[in-house]
């Protein structure tokens, strides 16, 4: 079972990081965005899928909830740009466990490995807990401050959209070209030139971010000012 499976993670995770680099270069909101868009979500939903059922069969937890949260970053990721200004679901609610529970459990974990003097387990550090399950308590705020306000409008909800895709594509880059070095040459490995691309998504995350806060920042000031110059010439 495992062969299969194996080959339909890596082949979705291959098919994952190309439509993903394409819809980060194609211009936002354009067609050919919003086709590669759809691919990266089609694989990656299907690369998480096999890797949590990977995970189970190897009795790797951590895996697991790295799986989990993946699939939850790049769905809710989807929903969110499909969905109209201020719509919620009831899905949102139960979708708000995963990043609520793993990001706890995940603290949890790591308070524990620092109190046991662990620096790390199957060569992650365990500081990598407190990032990741920082990340998750995080998406579960945002996510609460959805459901309890009015919902995601306008740059907000681009923003939402934008930073899941982009972390969801960095679990990509991040598990196949640091978590899979040995399908590297060794002179590749010894560079450390793999983390490039392994955190290049969190670089055009943060760049977009930005991007995005000034432009809307920028357009409700030019909004403000022509609403009060056309009260002026009333």
């Amino acid at each position: 079972m495992r062969t299969p499976l194996l080959a339909l993670h890596i082949s979705a995770g291959i098919v994952g990081l190309l439509s993903g680099t394409a819809a980060m270069i194609f211009r936002k909101g354009s067609r050919r965005h919003g086709q590669a868009g759809d691919v990266f979500v089609v694989a990656m939903l299907m690369m998480a899928a096999c890797a949590i059922w990977l995970a189970i069969l190897k009795h790797q937890p951590g895996n697991v909830v790295g799986g989990v949260f993946a699939f939850y970053l790049v769905a809710t990721a989807w929903m969110t740009a499909r969905r109209r200004d201020g719509d919620t679901t009831p899905f949102d609610w139960i979708a708000l466990l995963i990043p609520l529970f793993g990001g706890m459990a995940l603290w949890i974990t790591g308070v524990s490995l620092v109190r046991s003097h662990v620096r790390a387990t199957d060569g992650v550090p365990v500081g990598m807990r407190f990032f990741m399950g920082s990340i998750m308590l995080l998406a579960a705020a945002g996510d609460l401050r959805m459901l309890i306000g009015d919902g995601m409008v306008g740059g907000k909800r681009i923003v939402r959209h934008l930073w899941r895709m982009c972390f969801g594509l960095f679990v990509a880059t991040g598990s196949f070209f640091l978590g899979q070095q040995q399908v590297f040459p060794m002179f590749v490995r010894e560079s450390n030139v793999l983390f490039v691309p392994a955190i290049l998504p969190l670089a055009l995350m943060v760049f977009w971010l930005i991007r995005v806060r000034f432009k809307h920042a920028y357009e409700g000031k030019a909004t403000r000012g022509g609403a009060k110059l056309e009260a002026l010439q009333a």
